[in-house]
């Protein structure tokens, strides 16, 4: 790494440079400028890193205290480096101007800068050489930092950078998050694909502590999660949060930042970290007096909520939009809730649950488990069965975990109500045992049905081996799943709900992180064995006259396969979510704008007009943004969350005509990035197919089409699957001749109506792609 310095006073003006030393060039480049600004610059003073190593001092003692002291900092990001970037997330952190650099004649980063997502929202340029390095930086001042958010958010007040995939470490992490009763904000790659700066600077200025895992080199995507992790740490250190860095035994945290890292061998090892970080938390939370703040203009101090559901549970209530399907869930009409991935259907699910919850004689068991906990299940067992020995087993095991949870959310409720009330005594205490001779455990949702699925697998293994196409009896699907008779835990739960009013199971986060077309049988098999035991709860207990319902929550593209995998699903009572109404969109949006800052009838145009211009490239602002949101809630509120960001740096007071071309910008890389993996999880091999449609034009013809798809790789008889799925994604929309093009959404997402119109168009059929993409394509 390397140090500039910069400082005002005596005229002087301070900068640190942070770079890797193992990039050459890239050091004598900046080496060169140097010397040249020493002469072009003469009131910036220049400090290298090599004059920071002092014996007998932690290296990075000196630069911290360079950078606090320094006015402005430089960073080469020409390579990926984990010191580097914990010193720009510092420096932004302590609220500093930085200005990024990169060595254009190094190009094998590139594509790693853009996964990351974090250093092109912030914005570098390139260089060169040392003279256009020195150009460059000439001119470069102090000047607007980016702001930091000035009210703390104390409903959500950690914030938790998740790992790649899910795995036993990250699960303990959210489980003692919980437990520790902390509100949380979560960055989750499955659902974002790049980590947005301007995003990561206001979710970590409105926290009070921070928690960043690390994960060793061999991890899927470590690279792109370990340096999101030092960006986050290093500006969590430098706004003075409470963090907490962990990591495995085997790294991989660089020697220079080793001591601010906490190292766990095994889940308990991380209780006992988050323990001791819920108390310092919790004690700052309860402080008279919270850090000063500064107030910014509206633009800056406004907030549009956060495109992930999980991450505002606490507050979406306050400004959700209750739709018709929102009304035929509450009202009990429907067994399953339906929509696209960023439709809405977590927000749905919380909020259904909150108005259930109103009621204290309610009973709401609200399940959000993760595919991890199924994993060894599906390895384990599921390989070694015939077809139907896998559906008897899984409906039997799903049946048996929703009873046990209903059991567990009662006697949570009412473990201290039995004692006062001499009705519940008795009835209490027989619940309490049937459920306790069960195999659920303690720990939240995804805890106890880890365990149960570990439990399930040992036993398998124990009684029947590794033998292939196993079929089993009633009998012995019994004797592995239940571990007493069930018939008594139904007895015992219906007659314990004679005192409640309704019971509702909502089952949401099944299918995350699945792509649709690259599941399996036993994924499939894993979700429909799931909404028949639903169905047979509900039914075993409105029989007993109990007002009960079961909701599962799942995305449209795999409620798709489990309708051809049978065709009883598509007579399934449901709610769609499909938002094809622009003004539907735009009333979800305003809702988020005045809330809390302006009376709640404030007209749309109004405070649309008070934060962004009104036309874009002769287009009606909202409309224009709208359009290139997929007709997707949460992908309109990334957009307007990236196009305010890159207004809020500058301190502009409205999103102006380059704040949009940026955002545009930044959210369509975001599109890419997303689409394109879930077409590797389709080929089964990443083709990069969707930057072969880089200045390539905007329509093609179904020739043109499957020539690109071939030069990326797909085999023939994988075009048709591979242009389906760009219909069905939304990348790409269907246009007979002298006709507007139409997308998936115009169609109800329907996708054989798209085909249909495809076919009659004939020799006048032409691909369209999608405005979203227009940008991150270079169109």
């Amino acid at each position: 790494m390397t140090p500039l310095p910069v400082q005002m006073g005596d005229g002087m003006v301070k900068a640190f440079f942070a770079y890797a030393a193992s990039e050459r060039d890239a050091v004598q480049a900046v080496h060169n400028a140097q010397v040249l600004l020493a002469k072009s610059r003469q009131e910036l003073e220049l400090k290298l890193w090599e004059e920071n190593d002092i014996s007998g001092r932690p290296l990075t003692d000196p630069i911290f205290e360079n950078i606090a002291a320094a006015d402005m900092l430089f960073a080469d990001i020409t390579v990926m480096n984990f010191n580097v970037t914990f010193e720009i997330g510092f420096a932004v952190g302590l609220g500093k101007r930085v200005h990024l650099v990169r060595d254009r004649n190094i190009m094998r980063e590139s594509g790693l800068i853009t996964r990351i997502g974090i250093f092109d929202t912030l914005g570098f340029e390139s260089y060169s050489e040392g003279a256009s390095l020195a150009e460059l930086l000439k001119g470069k001042s102090p000047e607007k930092p980016l702001p930091l958010r000035q009210t703390i958010n104390t409903k959500a007040p950690v914030y938790i950078l998740n790992t790649p995939t899910s795995n036993a470490a990250m699960l303990a992490i959210a489980g003692r998050v919980k437990k520790a009763r902390l509100g949380f904000k979560s960055f989750i790659p499955q659902e974002e694909s790049r980590l947005s700066a301007i995003n990561a600077v206001d979710d970590l200025s409105a926290c009070l502590g921070a928690i960043v895992p690390l994960v060793p080199s061999h991890f899927a995507d470590a690279d792109v999660h370990n340096i999101r992790a030092a960006f986050v740490a290093g500006m969590a250190f430098g706004l003075g949060k409470i963090t907490l860095i962990l990591q495995p035994p085997d790294g991989p945290a660089p020697l220079d930042v080793r001591d601010m890292v906490k190292t766990f061998s095994q889940p308990d090892d991380i209780a006992d970290l988050i323990a001791d970080f819920a108390l310092d938390v919790t004690e700052r939370l309860q402080a008279d007096d919270p850090l000063p703040l500064e107030r910014g203009n509206f633009l800056a101090e406004l907030s549009i909520g956060d495109a992930i559901a999980e991450n505002e549970f606490q507050t979406l209530g306050e400004y959700y939009l209750r739709t018709d399907q929102y009304g035929r869930a509450s009202r009990g009409e429907v067994n399953l809730v339906v929509g696209r991935k960023g439709a809405g259907k977590t927000a749905l699910f919380s909020q259904l649950r909150n108005e259930k919850r109103s009621n204290v004689r309610n009973i709401v068991v609200d399940l959000k488990p993760e595919g991890y906990q199924l994993i060894r299940l599906k390895e384990d067992v599921l390989d070694y069965l015939a077809e139907g020995a896998r559906t008897h087993l899984i409906t039997a095991l799903f049946e048996y975990v929703l009873y046990l949870e209903i059991c567990y959310k009662l006697l949570e409720k009412d473990k201290s109500k039995y004692m006062r009330d001499n009705r519940l005594y008795d009835p209490y205490l027989r619940l309490q045992e049937v459920y306790q001779s069960g195999d659920a455990g303690e720990g939240d949702f995804s805890e106890r049905l880890l365990s149960i699925s570990r439990s399930l697998v040992d036993a398998f293994k124990t009684r029947f081996g590794n033998a292939k196409e196993q079929r089993l009896t009633s009998a012995q699907v019994t004797e592995l799943v239940h571990k007493h008779n069930i018939r008594e835990v139904r007895e015992a739960l219906s007659h314990y709900l004679e005192f409640k009013d309704s019971v509702w199971v909502l089952f949401d986060n099944l299918d995350k992180g699945w792509s649709a077309h690259g599941l399996s049988d036993e994924d499939v098999t894993i979700l429909r064995c799931l909404i028949d035991a639903a169905r047979k709860v509900q039914r075993q207990m409105q029989a007993d006259d109990h007002d009960f319902h079961c909701v599962v929550f799942v995305r449209n593209d795999v409620y798709q396969l489990l309708v051809e995998a049978s065709a009883d699903y598509g007579k399934e009572s449901r709610a769609v979510l499909d938002w094809q109404d622009p003004d539907l969109l735009r009333e979800m949006l305003r809702r988020r704008l005045v809330h809390g800052v302006l009376p709640p009838a404030t007209a749309f145009e109004k405070v649309w007009g008070s934060i962004c211009i009104s036309h874009y490239k002769g287009e009606e602002t909202s409309t224009y943004l709208i359009e290139r949101s997929l007709m997707r809630p949460r992908n309109l509120i990334k957009l307007v969350a990236h196009c305010r960001g890159f207004a809020v740096g500058p301190e502009h007071e409205k999103i102006d005509e380059d704040d949009l071309r940026k955002g545009l910008r930044s959210y369509s890389l975001d599109l890419i990035t997303e689409a394109d993996q879930e077409l590797t999880d389709i080929l089964g091999e990443d083709t990069n197919l969707l930057y072969h449609f880089i200045g390539e034009g905007e329509v093609f013809t179904k020739a043109k089409l499957e020539e690109l798809c071939s030069g990326a790789g797909v085999e023939p008889d994988q075009l048709e699957s591979v242009i389906e799925f760009l219909l069905y994604y939304g990348f790409m929309g269907v246009q007979a001749a002298n006709e507007s093009a139409k997308f998936i959404f115009d169609v109800n997402y329907d996708m054989k109506l798209l085909k249909v119109l495809a076919a009659k168009a004939k020799g006048n059929l032409s691909y369209v792609l999608s405005p979203a993409f227009h940008a991150g394509l270079n169109l």
